[in-house]
């Protein structure tokens, strides 16, 4: 009887393997920096400053500049800066960046923001002239603090912004605010930039 069970849970843990290398595999995951679902004649990229819609004048070029820089960190593209010179060539859309009260507190104080920004992505090869990808309405959001009082000085995302805390008790609410949206809009660029780049390569 002892036996028949351990034969039965080996079968089990067979089947559970063969069911998840199934699953992996349908579904297209991979480590990022091993492999690539791009074709694989594809070397060089050419990133276009992006068609800006939203309100805030100069965020195509920044958020060209992170991208351009997530690509060549990673180092499966090399990054070209003539479209001449590129197998492939990146446009989008900014459609917005907004940000909205997510938290206030018995006053009606704001404690929290939310800024989102979001964007339509287009690989197309340059020649012959074809689209590979599409990468439509692409969101990525960041909170940020609405006053003193609602500042975590040990959260990892104030330690990575531009203020610390000796700056905090010094600043009005709005001044905060001001200088949170700042850090917070880097963020969303370098965020939006690792996104891009991971749906870039496994192309979903």
């Amino acid at each position: 009887m002892e036996q028949s069970f351990r034969l039965v849970g080996r079968h089990l843990v067979c089947l559970v393997g063969l069911i998840g290398l199934l699953v992996g595999g349908g579904c297209g995951y991979h480590f990022i920096g091993e492999s690539s679902i791009l074709p694989k004649d594809v070397r060089t990229i050419y990133v276009e400053p992006f068609i800006n819609r939203s309100r805030d004048v100069g965020l195509e070029r920044e958020l060209a500049s992170a991208l351009r820089s997530e690509i060549y960190r990673k180092g499966q593209l090399r990054v070209t800066d003539q479209a001449e010179q590129a197998d492939v060539i990146l446009v989008g859309v900014i459609h917005s960046l907004e940000s909205a009260v997510v938290s206030v507190n018995r006053k009606d104080e704001v404690l929290q923001y939310e800024s989102a920004m979001t964007v339509d992505v287009t690989l197309r090869r340059r020649e012959p002239d074809e689209i590979i990808w599409r990468g439509p309405g692409i969101r990525v959001t960041d909170l940020y603090a609405g006053s003193r009082a609602a500042v975590v000085a040990s959260s990892s995302g104030f330690r990575s912004g531009t203020l610390n805390a000796a700056d905090v008790r010094r600043m009005t609410d709005i001044q905060l605010t001001e200088g949170q949206n700042r850090d917070s809009r880097d963020r969303l660029m370098e965020r939006l930039a690792r996104e891009l780049h991971q749906r870039l390569m496994e192309m979903f």
